[in-house]
Parts: C-alpha cells; structure tokens; sequence
C-alpha cells in the first residue's frame, strides 16, 4: 500500500485533526460564532461532543473560576464555559434553546465585596446535537427547523436575544442536513465561522432510540480505537496568488502564468499572459530553537537499530509509522538528523509513560515538527515529512494549546497544508487541503495582535492571502480573490516599506496580482488601476541591477494591467503605457537568461502592438509601424517557443500563431501599404503557413478549428484581390490536399 494509500485510509488520523481544530476554535471563547459539524457515525459525534465537553466546560479540575476577594463565599458553584444540548424535536429552534437554558442558569456574580459589585462569569459556548432525529419527524417540523436557521442571521443583524450575541454554538449535523441547511437556510449558512469535517459511515437513525440523552464526562477519547471507512466527498467550504511565508524566504516553482483571451474582433484566439506572484515568500516561524538543549547523548544506530512501534505504545501509530519510513529511508544520508529524531521520540514516550506535565509533553512534539520543517525548508517537501511536521505540530498544541508559539505553529500548520495540496499526488484534495490552511491561519490571527506582534500579523496575512488565491482556482472565484485584496491589504498596513523593503514590495506585488484576478470578475476599471498602482509600489524597491528577473517580471506584470485596462477606457494611452512596461521589461527578461519568460513578454506585446495599430486615432503611418512592431513581437515569441523542446509555456503557441497570421494578412491588405507586389506575397504566405501551423495544434472538433479554416479562407481570398487568378493558385498549391474539401466551399 502506498504512503498516499495509507494517509488517505487513516480516517483516526484524519479526524483527531479535525477535532484538534475544532477544541481549539472553541476554546478561544470568541463571541458571536457560528461553527458546524459535520458526522455521519453517531458513535463518533457522541465520543467527540462528550470529549469536548469534558475538556472544555470545566477545565483544570473544574475550579477555574475562583472568587476575586477571599471575603466572597467560597462555594460558588462552577459554571460551564460550554453547554451540551439536545434539539427539542417538538420545537427545533436552536437559538430559543440557548436562551431558555441561559434564563434558567444565569452566569453567577463572583468576586464581589460590600465595597465592590461582583462580575458575572463569561456566557459559555453551546454544542448541539440531535439534529440526525429530524430526519424521522414530519416535514413541517423539518421546514420549522430550516425556519428557525434562517432567523437566526436576522437574530445576528438586529441585535436581537443579546445574550446569544455574548455566546458560540456548534451545530452537530449529518451530512444531508448540511446540504439542506446549505439549500434552504442560505442565510445562516453565510454566518456560520467554520465547517469541521469528521470521517466516518452513517449510522442508521432507527439506531439511536437507544442512545443516552446526556453524554458521560469522560476524560479520554482514543481516536486511533475508531476503525472507519475511507474519507468520502470531501466538503467545499467557501471561504475568505503570491506564495506563501515559511520563515526564512525560500525559491518554491514559479506558478504557472494565465492567460486571458482579448475581446478583438479579428484577434480572437488571442492568448495573453500575466505573470503570478513567482517572489518566493514563504514564511515560518523562526524560533531560536536550540534542539540540542535536554538531549542526552545517545549511541549511533545502525538500521537494523531503528525502533518500531511497539516500542512506543504512547505515541500515535500513524506518527510512529511515518516518522520510521522517513528514518529508513534517509538513514545514509542524515544519520545525525535521525538520531536526533529517534532521541525525541523517546523523550516523548517516556513523558508519556511518566504522565509528564502536559506543557513538557507539547514541547518535545513541537522540537520533533520543528526538525521535520526544517528538512522541508530544506527542499525535502515529500509527503511523508509534510505529514509527520503536521502530524508533530497539532499534537503540540493538543497538548500545550496555550504556549507562546502557538500562533506561529498555526501559521506553521497553514503553510504545512498549503504545501500539501502543492505537494504530487494531492491535486485533488486540493481545496480540502488549502481550506485547512485557511483555518489555521485564521486561528493564528485570533491569537496575535497586531499592534504587539506586526510582523507575526503580516506574515499571516499574507499568507491568507495567498491561500485564497489559491482555493479560488476551485471555486467561489469572486469571493475568494476578495478575501485575499482583504488578506494582503491588512498585511500592509503592519509590513511597511522602511521595515521589510523586499518582503513589501512581494507583498504589494501579490496584492497586484489579487486585484487583477478579481478584476476578471466585478468592477474591472477599479480593480485594475489598483493592480496597477500595489505592481508600481513594489516595482519601487526592487533594484534592476540586483533584482533583475522580480525587476522584469514586475514591469510584465505593470504591462499586463494596463493592457486590460484599456479594454475599458482610454485604450491609446493605456496600450501605450502597456508597450513601454514591457518593453522595459524585455531589457532584464532576455532571450538568453530566461527565455521561457522572455517568449511570453514578446508575446504580450505583439497583441499590445495590434491592438494600438487597430485604434481610431492611430493614423496611418504609425498604424502600419505598429503592425510591423506585432509582427516583429510574435515572430521572436514564435520563435523562441519553438527553440524550447519539451518546456512548459505560460501562453497558447497555436493562438499566437493564429494571431501572428491575422496581422501579417492585415498588413497585406491594407490600403496605405505600398509596397509591390512580392512584398504583398512574401506576408500572405506567412500569413498562411501560421494558420497551417496553427491547425496542428488545434483539435478538428474545436471552435477554434473553424475559426482558423475561416482565416485561411480570408487570407485565400486576400490572395485574389492582391495578385489575382495566380495569387489565388499559389495559396491553394499550399494547402494540404485533406483540407481542400473544407475550404473550396467557402471560397
């Protein structure tokens, strides 16, 4: 069984992370928040809702609210910082629930004095469960249920039920209640915080009658004891390009550039690219880790030394397991690295066995993610590391979830899942995997604040930034790129430009990148003047001498927006200013140097020069230089492109074919070209061979494919009208005989 195979049956692994997610978001005590679970298994949501509400309505022994002044009473009751209740099927309004419960247990006023007024005790949060029942009661009380979560965004607006307001409560649902609360209470599905998505098969209502209607306060819960089915579909979150921060800068592959087909009349195949954000920012935390510190000295293990995993009964299975594939496989090749990573894992087992403070116990699995991140900050970004960084991280927290470093192994975690979904073969886990890391960031901004801690702040920011720009390759597009104006905006605001220079100038890069993606989707004009002013801002701080390839790309970038730009207004000077940011460019993105990206400015100026040419107020002459100029452009793209076997390109090469013998045809013909005759021919010919060219590549059931039939019929028929009956000769002698069929006709 492969790694993949193994991670993806693991569903124990899989859900005690989404549990550890969840407590977490819970225990914040945050105000005002609405998250849902989602479990199928009954067994699972009860061992889980119970585990929560041990951990969280009483902790450190149930005596964490202690009077102020020793004069008050001493026997104040404890009061629970989260509350467990079923729905009421007869009335299934979870929000009335909530308020009957708080007027009959009000928070008690501890800590007063005669002198001094006592402090009501914080309202807890609410889990509810019971909403698989509805599913056997009427419809009515079914559309009640829907009702009732409809009302409850009017009950958030209106300030309505204050108390509620002041509180968080967790919806328990199956998955076919989420998809009906998804269909049919839209509103509230808008409200909710977060979705936390537990594995397992469904457990058969009829199945409940049985159930207990409390849960028992247990204080343990095995995740690694529940046996499951593999994961099933995996739920769409909607949530809120630049790379992401991961400490120290580090180079990642460059993302693949887009292309955004133009809205000419002539050029319609029309392939133009803009570059994403290639400035390597990944950030991490950085700690002054001193992983050397309380380590004994131990011998040298040869392979046949490795523990296994009965040797570690306290440890995960699925953590032990990794973390020994990882050690037999790099074992002569980093044998001080494994030593140092089998000494920790004993240190954790024997915290373990000696019931170690909790604190103590977090720490040694955070030195364990920290050796795994390192290696992949190194460039060994495999699966198994990646998994065992976040496998090490999360148990870190589970244990120590108040410790100083907290945000920054959050941000840690988010970058970690960010470089999954990156990571072959995960591609289809995608947005399941990019949506994790949007909730550990936003864990992590909770946490921090900025004014103390800016340069925390930023980083995540960023990083949540780039994240939704990443899960808006799924889906949401609109919403996603937003979030992610929203995400680097706010980076800004603590990353300035007299501290970070360079790390500002990446960021108002990825800011461009973020308005130009969302100006694809809502008002154009204002969000691509705002790209190009964040790509202007960054190109300040980058020096062409020392930074000439970011120097260039920016310029690309520049060039890009006001291309798009002047499909909307003022199209001579923003197509101007289009051609000279590229032209700029073309100075440090050099044939020689980095041809793949010099093919793609070249690219983009030709269109840039063929749209110039074709404007009203272009008079003739600079018309025909500007024609000559596209021509010029696609023929070095073309030409580069060809010289490069075997290498991915960010642009359509069979477009720019089409598009090199669309203006070689419009030069040709126009009435102010005066040149002979055979000149006329020579740029027909070419304008014919391109089409051909670009047939090669296109499928025969494509639009695309007639539109370049149809070319070739026009450019057959320029022809004629240039150089006559022989004209017309010559350029059916160059047709392939298989096309005649098609193209006669339409002469």
């Amino acid at each position: 069984m492969s790694l993949k195979d193994t991670v993806r049956s693991d569903n124990s692994a899989w859900n005690r992370q989404v549990y550890h997610r969840l407590k977490l978001a819970l225990g914040l005590g945050l105000r005002r928040q609405i998250f849902m679970a989602v479990c199928d298994d009954l067994n699972l949501r009860n061992q889980v809702a119970a585990r929560l509400h041990s951990t969280l309505a009483y902790p450190v022994g149930q005596v964490l609210y202690q009077p102020i002044s020793i004069e008050s009473e001493a026997s104040t009751p404890a009061y629970p910082r989260l509350v467990t209740l079923r729905l009421n099927l007869n009335d299934p309004n979870p929000i009335a629930q909530i308020n009957q419960w708080l007027t009959n247990y009000p928070p008690p006023v501890v800590g007063g004095s005669k002198d001094v007024p006592g402090k009501a005790l914080p309202i807890p949060s609410f889990q509810m469960v019971g909403t698989e029942q509805l599913t056997r009661q009427p419809v009515a009380i079914q559309r009640l249920f829907l009702h009732y979560l409809r009302l409850t965004e009017q009950h958030l607006s209106s300030q309505k039920d204050s108390r509620f307001l002041e509180s968080s409560l967790l919806l328990w649902v199956p998955r076919p209640w989420l998809h009906a609360i998804q269909q049919s209470a839209p509103q509230f599905w808008r409200c909710r915080t977060g979705v936390f998505l537990f594995a397992g098969e469904p457990t058969p209502t009829t199945q409940t009658r049985s159930a207990p209607r409390r849960f028992s306060v247990q204080r343990s819960l095995d995740f690694d004891s529940v046996e499951e089915p593999l994961i099933g579909e995996q739920l769409a979150i909607p949530l809120g390009d630049g790379d992401l921060e991961f400490g120290e800068d580090l180079d990642f592959p460059v993302l693949p550039t887009l292309r955004n087909s133009g809205n000419s009349e002539e050029l319609q195949a029309e392939s133009f690219v803009k570059e994403e954000n290639p400035l390597s920012a990944l950030e991490v935390f950085v700690p002054g880790m001193q992983q050397e510190e309380n380590v004994q000295p131990i011998r040298r293990n040869s392979p046949s030394n490795i523990p296994n995993s009965s040797d570690l009964p306290h440890i995960s299975k699925e953590l032990t397991e990794l973390i020994l594939a990882t050690i037999g496989t790099t074992i002569a090749d980093d044998p001080e690295q494994n030593l140092q990573v089998q000494q920790i894992l004993q240190e954790i087992e024997d915290l373990h066995s000696q019931q170690a403070d909790e604190a103590d116990i977090g720490a040694a699995y955070y030195r364990l993610g920290n050796i795994y991140r390192i290696r992949i900050e190194q460039g060994q970004s495999t699966l198994e590391n990646l998994m065992v960084a976040i496998l090490a991280y999360q148990e870190s927290i589970s244990y120590d979830d108040s410790s100083p470093v907290v945000p920054d192994v959050l941000n840690d975690l988010g970058t970690l899942y960010w470089m999954l979904y990156r990571t072959p073969p995960n591609s289809q886990e995608g947005p399941a995997y990019i949506e994790q890391g949007i909730e550990f960031y936003e864990l992590a901004l909770k946490l921090i604040s900025p004014e103390t801690h800016s340069e925390t702040y930023a980083r995540v920011q960023n990083n949540l930034g780039t994240a939704y720009g990443d899960l808006a390759r799924f889906n949401n597009p609109d919403q996603n790129w937003q979030n992610a104006v929203t995400a680097y905006t706010e980076a800004l605001r603590f990353r300035t430009a007299e501290m970070e220079p360079l790390k500002y100038a990446a960021c108002q890069n990825n800011l461009g990148t973020a308005y130009w993606h969302l100006a694809q989707y809502s008002q154009p004009v204002a969000n691509l003047k705002q790209a190009a002013i964040a790509y202007s801002h960054a190109l300040l701080y980058y020096n062409s001498d020392q930074e000439p390839l970011k120097y260039g790309m920016i310029q690309n970038n520049i060039g890009t927006a006001y291309w798009n730009l002047a499909q909307y207004e003022q199209p001579t000077e923003n197509l101007q200013l289009a051609i000279d940011a590229y032209n700029e460019a073309l100075k440090y993105r050099t044939s020689a140097n980095v041809p793949t990206a010099c093919a793609a400015t070249q690219n983009n100026l030709g269109t840039a020069y063929w749209h110039l040419a074709n404007q009203s107020d272009t008079d003739k002459h600079n018309k025909l230089k500007y024609l000559k100029m596209c021509i010029e452009a696609y023929d070095e793209a073309l030409a580069l492109a060809h010289s490069l076997k075997g290498v991915s390109l960010s642009f359509d090469v069979f477009a720019t074919h089409n598009n090199l013998g669309l203006a070689n045809h419009q030069l040709a013909t126009d009435k102010f070209f005066t040149e002979d005759k055979s000149i006329r021919s020579q740029y027909l010919e070419k304008a014919l061979e391109n089409h051909l060219q670009a047939l090669t590549g296109i499928s025969k059931d494509s639009e695309a494919h007639q539109s370049t039939i149809s070319y070739m019929v026009k450019t057959i028929r320029g022809f004629h009208d240039e150089l006559g009956i022989q004209g017309q000769n010559l350029a059916l002698s160059k047709i392939p005989g298989q096309l005649l069929p098609e193209i006669l006709p339409k002469l």
